[in-house]
């Protein structure tokens, strides 16, 4: 949890993927955030979070479906979305805080 806090209050956007081995949707995502990571290398930190094996952090931020996304800077949340989205909608998206 320490290690979460640490890294939310970074100054530089964190795109937290809050996802579940089980959830298709979420496997679907997976190669879209390594392309938008590379895309965006250096300007953006993308982490994931099993829900599964870290509750308690699911529901401090009420995720009631997967693939949550939540993205942080200087520890508040500047954005949020649940569910797929294509790879070029979450590039611009996620260019608007870079």
């Amino acid at each position: 949890m320490e290690k979460f806090e640490k890294m939310i209050q970074s100054p530089h956007p964190v795109l937290v993927d809050f996802f579940a081995e089980w959830c298709g949707p979420c496997k679907t995502m997976k190669p879209i955030l390594k392309d938008v990571e590379a895309k965006l290398e250096g300007k953006i930190q993308v982490e994931t979070i099993d829900v599964d094996e870290n509750e308690t952090l699911a529901a401090r931020f009420q995720i009631q479906a997967v693939p949550t996304f939540i993205m942080f800077k200087n520890g508040e949340v500047v954005w949020r979305h649940t569910g797929l989205i294509p790879g070029h909608e979450l590039l611009s998206i996620l260019n608007q805080y870079t």
